[in-house]
């Protein structure tokens, strides 16, 4: 047996709520071990009452649920160029010591998020996207942010999802990540039913207001005005 969160959209900050699920785990890395994992999970979870559940990563049967990937979901960034969350995730990360490589925007997701100069690198000590700093912490803070402004340059794939339940990762690791895409996919759900979406994600200073009551001076702008 192993143990996964699902995420629940909240009407009230954070505007997701985790529930862990028991399940019985296939092992191995394949896709096709993967996807029995899943659907045990999400059997588990419809058992409790949770249904219907989308599973958001390339590991996932649904087409949806792919698309939304991290490593699938792209925008436009202030320069005009498009790339995936994943790479604009790793190539935004400031280690201790100064270390950045805004390289990786350009690389494919997995080169990006396999690169040896960020791989199992934990001293993250903030972000710095396309020139605007952002905070190491709270942890996720841009990581969520830097989805769901992706997520807001598709309208029709955030209305896609809007009748699930709620949304799983069956790689995310609970012990050895913090930052889920299945988190954020719940989380806007949960914005868009408090009636924040757009304001939260209008810049820097409001999405912290929303999601964890802090302040920054220097604020992003909204990637979708």
């Amino acid at each position: 047996m192993a143990e996964r969160p699902i995420f629940l959209p909240q009407p009230t900050p954070p505007f997701v709520q985790e529930k862990t699920i028991s399940f019985k785990w296939h092992p191995g890395m394949s896709r096709a071990q993967a996807q029995r994992s899943i659907a045990e999970l999400h059997a588990s979870a419809a058992a409790a009452g949770y249904e219907p559940l989308l599973e958001i990563s390339s590991k996932g049967s649904e087409k949806l649920g792919i698309q939304l990937s991290a490593f699938n979901l792209r925008f436009t960034a202030p320069d005009g160029t498009t790339l995936s969350v994943e790479s604009a995730y790793q190539g935004s990360k400031v280690f201790r010591g100064g270390d950045h490589f805004p390289d990786l925007y350009g690389a494919a997701s997995r080169d990006a998020k396999l690169d040896e100069r960020v791989k199992g690198r934990s001293d993250i000590a903030s972000f710095d996207f396309f020139g605007v700093p952002w905070p190491g912490q709270p942890t996720t803070a841009f990581y969520d942010w830097l989805y769901l402004q992706a997520l807001a340059q598709h309208p029709d794939l955030l209305e896609a999802f809007q009748d699930y339940e709620g949304f799983t990762d069956i790689a995310f690791n609970p012990q050895k990540s913090a930052a889920c895409q299945a988190r954020c996919a719940a989380m806007a759900l949960g914005m868009r039913a408090a009636g924040v979406w757009k304001e939260a994600l209008s810049g820097q200073d409001a999405f912290l207001s929303h999601m964890h009551g802090q302040q920054k001076q220097e604020s992003q702008p909204s990637l979708f005005d």
